[in-house]
C-alpha cells in the first residue's frame, strides 16, 4: 500500500516575518539580560578623605582597601646654605603607576579618562625652590585629579586621587587629598572625577527586547 506523499507546507511571507521578529527579540532579551549582569558587576569604589600632606609628611593609598599600599604621596621639604626645596612625589608601589611621562606626573582635569592607551612613568608632582624656581605640573592646583594604575591579584585595575596643592612663601606646599577611587573590572580605563558606574543604553535597549530594537534603529 502506497503512503501519500508528504506535503511541505509553506509559511505565508507575514508569518514568517513574525517569527523571525519574535525569534531576535528573544536573542536580545537574552543577551541584554546576560549583558545587564556584567554591567551590575561593573563598579567604581569611591573613597572620600580629607588629608592635609604637609612639610616631609607622607601619606600612603589603599585604593582597594586590601591593606596594600598601593601608592605614597611623599612631600619632602628641606634647606641648605644657599635655597630651600620643596619637593611633592607620587611613589607607585611595585608593579603599579602614576599617569604621566618622563617621570612627570600629570595633572588631570575632570572627565579626563585613565586607561590602558596613557603612560604610567609619573613621579614628579611638583617641585619649588627657593634658588632654582617651580617645576611641575601640580603648582598652585585646585581638584586635579592623578591618574593610577595597580595590580589587584595580577590583573591591571584604574584609578584617580583628587588634590589640590598649594605653594606659599619659602617654597613651602601642602597637599590636600580629598578623595580617591578605582574602577572594579581590570583593564578598564575610569573617568577622573566619576564616583559610580554610568548606565548602558544601549545594554537596557536589549534588554527591552524587540521595542528597545526599534528604539535603537533611531540611533544608526
Amino acid at each position: 500500500m502506497k503512503h501519500p506523499a508528504k506535503r511541505s507546507v509553506g509559511l505565508s511571507d507575514s508569518l514568517r516575518k513574525q517569527l523571525n521578529a519574535y525569534a531576535l527579540a528573544a536573542s536580545a532579551v537574552g543577551a541584554g539580560v546576560l549583558a545587564l549582569a556584567q554591567t551590575a558587576e561593573a563598579k567604581i569604589i569611591y573613597t572620600p578623605v580629607h588629608h592635609v600632606i604637609g612639610r616631609n609628611a607622607r601619606y600612603k593609598v589603599d585604593l582597594n582597601h586590601d591593606k596594600i599600599s598601593d601608592l605614597t604621596v611623599v612631600n619632602s621639604y628641606g634647606c641648605n646654605r644657599d635655597y630651600c626645596e620643596d619637593s611633592l612625589g607620587a611613589i607607585a608601589s611595585a608593579g603599579n603607576g602614576v599617569e604621566g611621562k618622563y617621570t612627570v606626573a600629570y595633572a588631570l582635569q575632570p572627565g579626563a579618562q585613565i586607561g590602558p592607551k596613557q603612560p604610567f612613568s609619573g613621579k614628579i608632582m611638583a617641585q619649588s625652590s627657593s634658588g632654582f624656581g617651580t617645576f611641575g605640573q601640580w603648582l598652585n592646583v585646585s581638584n586635579a585629579y592623578l591618574g593610577v594604575k595597580f595590580n589587584i591579584k595580577g590583573k591591571a585595575h584604574y584609578g584617580w586621587l583628587r588634590m589640590s596643592v598649594k605653594v606659599l612663601g619659602n617654597a613651602k606646599m601642602i597637599t590636600t587629598l580629598t578623595g580617591y577611587a578605582y574602577e572594579t573590572i581590570p583593564n578598564k580605563a575610569i573617568i577622573a572625577g566619576k564616583t559610580r558606574g554610568n548606565d548602558d543604553a544601549t545594554l537596557g535597549r536589549l534588554a527591552q527586547g524587540a521595542s528597545g530594537l526599534s528604539a535603537l534603529q533611531q540611533y544608526k
